[in-house]
């Protein structure tokens, strides 16, 4: 049935079922007919195209153990070879080589001619000019998600499949298909259960199997996964008509979306996006159905893809972002040098993280794919996403605007089709104007999303660490405003005066967490009704009360229970594993009739090694020495009164009701309010002094969606973090992260509000307080 679905038989190819698409790579490497440098014979070379994942550049790895030679190609490169082929007496050489390339790049969707097959194997097309005999590796892994692949005309001698892509199930399941007429030449060094025909324990004697599929199939191969295949395949059939649809269909998606997104432009004519792409998007043979993206600000800017993709989230987009593991694609489209990659890393950024601009420069990407089970709904809900959050309502004439409106309400053109449940195949219906907006004459329209007077202020307090001042700007005294702890995880905060300072940080501030029946941590995310439980601690009686609207009180004593009859967990927060405790059935009864769902409370234990910070932060100790609880990031998340009285400015110029100053602390959830003279100074500092306590500053907070929940009722409002976006300028950090400086008493310290602040400079340029009410600073 698969040889079927890619137009061959067993007569031509065999089929090795991998792990994935990657086991597949790595089978190709690892037993291919290498000849290496230093024999009688010329030896082998391994050519890839630049514009490869990383599991086939990978195989570099294992072509160099053997002492073969690799050699990139960009793109352009093999496109300009001319079609010589090599003189007569060189094409006698049998020494194999290996040219590896994709079907569709992962990276921009571009489609490689599949004619290089035939002409790289022929001998017309040589990627290097050099004696012997290629063979071709073709990655077709995103190709055959949405486009159909004929082995009948196009016989590469290696195809790597994933069916995950295909169908999106099973997640462990990728194939090798093999050319028959190249498989006998495939040598194997281990052999594992169920590959031997005969083997001796005892004597270096082992006989493979017959079978090319046995002989590589190492173990027992995933059956029940390769059995769900077939239906995979059938119900794929019985829903779209087949892959040419399919890459019919997805292609009008991506074709739209581009068309539309192109057109893009705020009120000063700069384009809202910077498409990354080699085509036009005019033809489904040379572009695959990905469109791979930044988004840019006003000046042309770009913002990065943390943030994009944290806004996505708030409107149920899941997005791709980083460099999708494809350096060499990357690279080439976002400009980034061989240089740029290795000083990207020495400043801390590794592929899968966060760190999406060093300085000011991007680290990566958004990607939106689209597949068989996407629909014009789903194109036209991203682009709405697009405009609201970079565009405003107001601006009805704008000319520009109007053209996307007619370009998002137009129907799609006839050659590009869709499915719908009356046929497998039809045009995309006519897109009425209620489906942007309640009134048919609004029109989304572009203008800058702050005044001068705002963007002026945002530039000035995104200070870089180059560019810092000898000291602050004002000498006024900064004071704490308010302390809050939040005893469990996500509840609702506790507010108090003064408190006791521990070398976790606050004196129980986040011991507990609720995880759900799987032992998942619980978090606002997911449950929004958890702020809404109001936690309280009395020291002098050792006991903390819970309590909800609706609920009988609760108390739970601070005193650990971890007698013989309490049983350790192993618990995950951020990726680190904790060790926590259960608290009993009682009050897993109160949370699960509150939330209604089945859940508990569980503590983070102090009889076990406790989690320690792992950022390298300068200036601090041992990071062995620094503790945490169960917080995400740090011991303590401090915020300005300040710098939020800037943002509510901005917020309540996009809300319909006004906001609160008390509201909008709350749902920053910071445990050390201040009152500082400026707003946005605190991102200056590099630790700060309160009494006889010391901080260090590890870094901004950035913003997650939890800022859109009012703390008060629950409810959630996206306008939060899009205004921050805003405000901010292309970044959602809000607040700055500390923690202690150790304790040198065994005795726990106290913060106290009306506590003077001192700060240090990030060039450790430190602030003398005020003398006589004059403003003063120290050089």
């Amino acid at each position: 049935r698969v040889l079927q679905h890619f137009n061959t038989t067993a007569e031509d190819y065999t089929i090795i079922f991998t792990s994935g698409c990657t086991a597949a790579l790595k089978l190709v490497a690892e037993s291919f007919p290498w000849i290496p440098e230093g024999t009688k014979e010329p030896s082998s070379r391994f050519c890839y195209l630049t514009d490869s994942h990383t599991s086939v550049v990978g195989m570099r790895r294992i072509t160099a153990s053997m002492n073969v030679l690799s050699v990139p190609m960009k793109p352009k490169e093999i496109l300009l070879l001319e079609k010589n082929g090599l003189p007569a007496e060189e094409q006698n050489c049998t020494t194999s080589h290996l040219f590896s390339y994709p079907a569709q790049s992962n990276f921009s969707g571009t489609k490689y001619p599949l004619s290089w097959i035939q002409d790289i194997k022929s001998g017309k097309l040589l990627p290097i000019k050099i004696p012997g005999k290629w063979f071709v590796l073709l990655d077709a892994a995103s190709y055959v998600s949405s486009s159909p692949l004929d082995l009948g005309v196009h016989q590469a001698d290696f195809i790597s499949i994933s069916f995950y892509k295909i169908f999106g199930f099973p997640t462990g399941l990728g194939a090798l298909l093999v050319n028959n007429r190249i498989a006998p030449l495939l040598r194997k060094t281990y052999f594992g259960g169920g590959t031997a025909a005969a083997y001796l324990a005892e004597e270096d004697f082992y006989f493979p199997r017959k079978s090319i599929a046995e002989r590589f199939e190492d173990g027992t191969v995933s059956f029940l996964d390769i059995i769900a295949l077939k239906h995979g395949f059938d119900v794929l059939e019985k829903l779209t008509g087949g892959m040419e649809k399919i890459k019919q269909h997805t292609f009008a998606l991506a074709h739209y979306t581009y068309t539309v997104l192109s057109t893009l432009k705020y009120a000063n004519g700069a384009p809202v996006v910077r498409i990354y792409s080699d085509t036009d998007f005019s033809n489904p043979d040379v572009q695959g159905p990905i469109i791979n993206f930044n988004m840019l600000d006003e000046n042309g800017e770009v913002i990065g893809f943390s943030q994009v993709d944290k806004m996505a989230n708030l409107y149920n987009i899941h997005v791709r972002t980083g460099c999708f593991c494809n350096t060499g694609a990357c690279q080439m489209h976002l400009g980034i040098s061989n240089e740029d990659i290795q000083r990207n890393l020495q400043a801390g950024h590794v592929c899968g993280d966060d760190i999406d601009l060093v300085d000011g420069h991007p680290t990566g990407s958004v990607r939106i794919s689209f597949g068989y089970m996407s629909s014009f709904e789903d194109a036209q809900t991203f682009l709405k996403f697009i405009i609201d959050t970079r565009l405003s309502k107001s601006d009805t004439g704008n000319p520009l605007q109007s053209s996307v409106t007619k370009l998002m309400t137009e129907s799609t053109p006839d050659d590009h089709p869709s499915f719908n449940s009356a046929d497998k195949l039809s045009p995309i219906p006519h897109i009425l104007d209620r489906e942007f907006g309640n009134n048919s004459s609004t029109t989304k329209t572009i203008v800058n999303w702050q005044s001068p007077e705002a963007e002026v202020e945002s530039i000035r307090a995104a200070v870089s660490e180059t560019a810092v001042p000898t000291c602050r700007r004002s000498g006024k005294p900064i004071t704490v405003s308010n302390i809050y702890l939040y005893p469990i995880k996500s509840c609702s905060a506790f507010e108090v005066t003064e408190w006791p300072v521990g070398n976790q940080g606050l004196l129980y501030d986040r011991n507990w967490m609720v995880v759900n029946q799987n032992g998942v941590c619980m978090t606002q995310k997911q449950e929004p009704r958890l702020c809404l439980v109001n936690p309280s601690i009395d020291l002098n009686r050792k006991f903390m009360v819970i309590q909800a609207e609706g609920m009988d009180p609760i108390s739970v004593s601070l005193e650990e229970n971890t007698g013989k009859e309490s049983v350790i967990y192993e618990s995950k927060v951020c990726s680190h594993r904790v060790k926590t405790y259960d608290c009993g059935e009682e009050i897993a009864s109160w949370f699960s009739l509150f939330l209604g769902r089945p859940c508990r409370l569980i503590r983070q234990s102090s009889d076990v090694k406790n989690r320690s910070h792992q950022k390298n932060t300068k200036g601090l100790a041992s990071a062995t020495n620094i503790s945490l609880s169960l917080v995400n990031e740090a011991q303590y998340l401090l915020i300005n009164v300040a710098s939020i009285l800037q943002l509510k400015e901005h917020i309540s110029a996009r809300l319909e009701e006004p906001l609160e100053l008390e509201e909008l602390i709350r749902r920053f959830r910071a445990n050390i309010v201040i009152n500082a003279p400026e707003s946005f100074e605190e991102e200056e500092w590099a630790e700060i002094s309160i009494g006889a306590l010391r901080f260090q500053v590890v870094g901004p907070c950035s913003r997650c969606q939890i800022i859109c929940i009012d703390q008060q009722s629950g409810e959630r409002n996206k306008e939060f973090l899009q205004s921050l976006s805003a405000a901010r300028g292309r970044k959602t950090n809000f607040g700055i992260y500390l923690m202690n400086q150790p304790l040198h008493s065994s005795l726990p310290d106290t913060l106290s509000v009306g506590s003077q602040v001192l700060p240090v400079l990030k060039e450790n340029t430190e602030i003398q307080p005020p003398t006589s009410g004059e403003e003063k600073c120290s050089g």
